[in-house]
């Protein structure tokens, strides 16, 4: 499978050192300023429809581990309401999401306000996604790997398969990554994250809205 993979998106060996040191935090900087003034419009029609349809406020934060765990706060549109049971509980997921918000997630519209978190230094362009802050402790050695590099607005996992794949392959995915980044390996992954934008693939898991939580792995022998 990973010999699969490495050929689809055309991972190497890691030779760029240069580029991960130099050339890929420019790159992201100019791309997500570039994307940011080209899709204003887009945003701003996105967040005007959310605040009508779901209210305030208009953006979801949420703190996330960054690179090297460092907590920062992501930006997202809202997709789910706040609707709460008899006690004062937020009802499942599964119940606040609502037509409006599958269709933002199933087009990726609602992670367009992570460009700024790109523009600010936060995020790449390309990397492990990022993940919830309580699944620091859950990390086995192997898997905290993926923090050595910023997580991105899409990356290796997300192309092969994203929510659909098993917890153990999304990590394997996310170290292989780290392991191998490359600039041709970077805009491969940006076109195929593209081409599964309009295809709509592995949004959810067979028993999830987005992905079942993680619940940690065995540790390292």
């Amino acid at each position: 499978m990973q010999t699969e993979i490495k050929r689809n998106i055309g991972i190497k060996p890691d030779k760029g050192r240069v580029y991960r040191r130099f050339i890929k935090r420019p790159m992201d900087f100019i791309l997500s300023l570039m994307a940011i003034i080209v899709l204003s419009p887009v945003l701003i029609i996105v967040a005007i429809l959310v605040r009508l349809k779901l209210g305030s406020p208009v953006l979801f934060k949420q703190k996330r581990p960054g690179l090297h765990e460092k907590i920062f706060t992501m930006y997202k549109f809202r997709t789910m309401t706040d609707e709460k049971d008899e006690n004062g509980e937020l009802l499942p997921d599964s119940v606040r999401l609502t037509k409006f918000g599958k269709m933002l997630r199933s087009t990726s519209l609602d992670e367009l306000p992570e460009l700024f978190n790109i523009l600010k230094g936060d995020m790449s362009i390309i990397g492990p996604r990022p993940l919830l802050v309580q699944y620091l402790p859950l990390y086995n050695d192997h898997q905290k790997r993926r923090h050595e590099v910023r997580p991105g607005l899409s990356g290796h996992a997300q192309v092969n398969g994203r929510n659909a794949i098993s917890w153990e392959d999304k990590f394997n995915l996310d170290v292989e990554y780290v392991d191998n980044m490359s600039f041709i390996g970077d805009w491969r992954i940006i076109f195929l994250t593209i081409k599964k934008v309009f295809v709509k693939e592995g949004i959810s898991s067979d028993t999830s809205v987005t992905m079942e939580p993680f619940r940690g792995s065995k540790p390292d022998n």
